[in-house]
């Protein structure tokens, strides 16, 4: 075999140096949860200097980051600090709750957000993510009504009429969303909306019910190549968090074909470079716009299984200006979530060599160091040649792990 290299398509620059020396490759996550974690495997798989950055300490991706800091990143004063202080080659948000007016500042100062500034901030606001979609973009979504009040919000219930869905325009994993069947249920909703917001009370989003054969994430990547599409990631929702997903969603190719080109469009409008978790409602042929997120999405940790590449090792060749030449698709997999109930800060979990005892399956537990009420602790994944019998598995698995509080 001949085999030649074009360096075209990319920057023959990107260079990577040595961890804590002059020519470190120094990147700052913006939130250290279970996906920050992963992006920082990737990094530290590359050789880069990695600097953690959440409002608890001992957070997943601060277990293996070189270093850390504990802030609320919604105080700008205490993030622009650490940033210049660190002066990172990359700072990559991995949450929403971001000072993002900051990172606006700092962008215009020189500094690298991934996958820009302009995305961290739009999608941190669902009116801003909105408005670009539905106003600028004229993309297909549900009828919305934004709310600042309770007699907006009432308004806003009569405009766009029942079943509705009322979320806080800042949140996230379902936080502070409801399904709204009649005009009794208006106040409760409201104050859970109220509840729920990652900056305390404030707007709300009233989105009319969309009527949906399935919703998929269409993974999609801005490189130094152009862009790439994974296959179509399905999932299962409850209380506005994924419970499975999995790879690839069966779809018609006019419905794929339209997703793709709005996901372009999407995300082309946001710019930069790196991976981005497009959500759409798929009826049909007809695709309707959901949600996009800058960033990794958990549903997407089924392609730590069901690709060579995973949507993090994507991620960060994206944004390290390297070539994504493939994907590689292996096979039918799935992800299930795996949920603890309680209150703790010594979680254990049994029972794990008989669940993977299970061929092609593998096992993700985050590390949190503690749960209170309800929280995803980790994942378990399989895979098979069939998508019926790796949603078998992966069931099984996430049943069958013993938790001890």
């Amino acid at each position: 075999m001949s085999l030649s290299i074009s360096s075209d398509s990319y920057s023959a620059a990107v260079q990577i140096g040595t961890p804590f020396s002059a020519s470190s490759t120094k990147v700052m996550l913006l939130g250290a949860g279970e996906l920050g974690k992963e992006v920082a495997i990737e990094l530290k798989r590359l050789g880069c200097e990695v600097i953690a950055l959440d409002r608890y300490k001992n957070a997943p991706a601060m277990q293996i980051a070189d270093k850390a800091y504990c802030l609320s990143m919604l105080d700008s004063d205490a993030l622009e600090k650490i940033i210049r202080d660190e002066n990172p080659a990359f700072i990559v948000p991995e949450i929403e709750a971001i000072a993002t007016t900051t990172l606006l500042k700092l962008e215009a100062d020189g500094f690298t957000i991934v996958p820009s500034a302009n995305a961290a901030h739009l999608t941190m606001n669902r009116e801003g993510i909105r408005c670009l979609v539905a106003e600028e973009l004229n993309i297909s979504t549900s009828n919305y009504r934004f709310a600042s009040s309770f007699d907006e919000f009432t308004l806003a219930l009569e405009e766009i009429g029942f079943p509705c869905v009322v979320k806080p325009v800042m949140s996230s994993s379902g936080k502070g969303q409801s399904l709204l069947k009649a005009a009794s249920e208006a106040q409760q909703a409201w104050q859970y909306a109220q509840e729920g917001g990652r900056a305390g009370k404030g707007k709300v989003i009233v989105e009319s019910f969309v009527d949906f054969d399935y919703e998929i994430t269409l993974l999609t990547v801005q490189h130094a190549s152009g862009i790439s599409y994974c296959e179509p990631i399905g999932h299962r929702q409850k209380d506005g968090d994924y419970q499975e997903s999995w790879q690839p969603q069966a779809m018609s190719g006019l419905a794929l074909k339209r997703a793709q080109e709005m996901a372009e469009k999407v995300t082309k409008a946001l710019g930069g470079k790196g991976l981005f978790g497009v959500e759409f409602f798929i009826k049909g042929d007809d695709v309707i716009f959901s949600e996009v997120s800058p960033r990794p999405h958990d549903t997407g940790m089924v392609t730590m299984i069901s690709q060579d590449l995973s949507e993090f090792a994507l991620h960060v060749r994206a944004f390290l200006g390297l070539p994504i030449p493939n994907i590689g698709f292996r096979r039918p997999s799935v992800s299930v979530a795996l949920l603890v109930q309680g209150n703790s800060d010594k979680v254990s979990f049994g029972n794990l060599a008989q669940v993977l005892s299970l061929p092609n399956t593998d096992l993700r537990l985050f590390g949190k160091p503690e749960v209170s009420g309800k929280r995803r602790m980790g994942v378990a994944l399989a895979s098979d040649a069939s998508l019926e019998v790796a949603l078998e598995k992966g069931l099984f698995m996430a049943a069958s792990i013993r938790s001890k509080l």
